[in-house]
């Protein structure tokens, strides 16, 4: 226990070692508490080659050692003090799913409570166009209502629009990966996203206390997007897209990716259309991904889907028979309900009301009308 302990501070020591590169620091921690008692007087530059970092990254801890108590009470301070907590690499609540990684954060500031859910991501462009932003909305909504956790990275956009999505039923979980420090609100307008994600779920980062939000750090999140989820959703995305990053990475841990594809001359669409073209799946609905995913899960969610409608009150007459006329996932239109039903239009409006009110269906804009899962 004394021991767990021990490296637990060595962990987060190490996590705030200044200027070192997170790859050396991944590395380093790695191989705890193998070096940490080196005598400088040793050849360093052997001892560096043997754990594969650059001797100068190894000379920067050594010569932060005396400082180690006094930073790690400073950090789990300060951790404390705005209701975050701390993991490492040794806690059994530890994410699995980065174990994965070649190298996985040694720690990870967490604020609220990782969702242990099945997660699929949703990632694309800050400057996603309306139907962008209504695309990640509904797949965040209609995945989080079958049992999905819907990771991302908490940015302008396609990230704000999933988490969004995935929070509009109480149930609903959502985790927000940070390329900062955990305190650090960014974007500084997402202050109001922020406190709803970490009531409903969590906000994650392996970057200490204080950190900004450096482009560097971006690239270095992504991969833990990409490592959590069972595949990840790209909605838009330009040919530079950093959501093509996190794409390339989910498919190196043998993830799934999925794409929405779009117009060939759409700028927004070349990131998309470029994965499918490499081998992407093609989403088109969220059920895609929902049946896309390895039968254990689909199970899971088909129970969980189960009791909550059970929860519903039984719809019959006109009601009934609209509901029933509904596929599955899909958007359709009052006059086509009336066609497809063969009942009148006053009747199916008034039908797709009480469906609505009760919880059996959804209203979108048009207007246009989906079943809820």
């Amino acid at each position: 226990m004394v021991e767990h302990q021990t490296h637990r501070r060595l962990l987060v020591w190490l996590n705030t070692c200044g200027n070192i590169p997170r790859q050396s620091v991944c590395r380093l921690a790695a191989q705890l508490p193998s070096w940490i008692r080196l005598d400088r007087r040793c050849a360093l530059s052997s001892i560096a080659v043997e754990l594969g970092v650059p001797e100068k990254d190894l000379t920067k801890a050594l010569d932060y050692r005396p400082l180690i108590g006094e930073v790690v009470d400073k950090e789990l301070e300060r951790a404390e003090a705005i209701g975050a907590s701390i993991l490492t690499l040794l806690d059994d609540d530890y994410p699995e799913a980065l174990r994965d990684l070649s190298l996985p954060p040694p720690i990870l500031y967490c604020h609220g409570r990782i969702p242990t859910r099945p997660a699929v991501a949703i990632v694309g462009s800050r400057r996603a166009d309306p139907l962008g932003l209504e695309v990640a909305e509904l797949f965040g909504r209609e995945l989080a209502a079958c049992g999905l956790t819907v990771v991302s990275g908490m940015a302008l956009g396609v990230d704000a629009a999933a988490h969004r999505g995935a929070m509009e039923t109480l149930t609903g979980r959502t985790l927000a990966v940070l390329g900062c420090g955990i305190d650090v609100t960014y974007p500084r307008n997402h202050r109001r996203l922020r406190k709803q994600i970490s009531s409903q779920g969590a906000l994650i980062s392996e970057f200490p206390l204080g950190t900004p939000p450096f482009a560097r750090h971006f690239p270095i999140r992504n991969r833990l997007i990409a490592a959590l989820a069972l595949g990840t959703l790209v909605v838009q995305g330009a040919r530079r897209s950093g959501s093509l990053i996190t794409a390339r990475l989910a498919m190196d841990l043998g993830r799934d990716v999925y794409a929405i594809p779009g117009r060939i001359f759409d700028e927004l669409a070349i990131g998309p259309n470029t994965l499918i073209r490499d081998g992407a799946l093609v989403a088109l609905l969220p059920r895609d991904i929902v049946e896309s995913l390895p039968s254990s899960v689909q199970d899971r969610l088909v129970n969980r889907v189960r009791k909550k409608a059970d929860r519903r009150p039984p719809v019959k007459g006109p009601a009934g028979e609209v509901l029933q006329a509904m596929p599955s996932g899909e958007l359709v239109a009052a006059d086509q309900l009336a066609e497809t039903s063969g009942l009148a239009i006053d009747q199916v409006l008034g039908s797709l009301l009480e469906l609505e009110l009760t919880g059996w269906i959804r209203r979108h804009p048009g207007p246009s009308y989906q079943r809820r899962l």
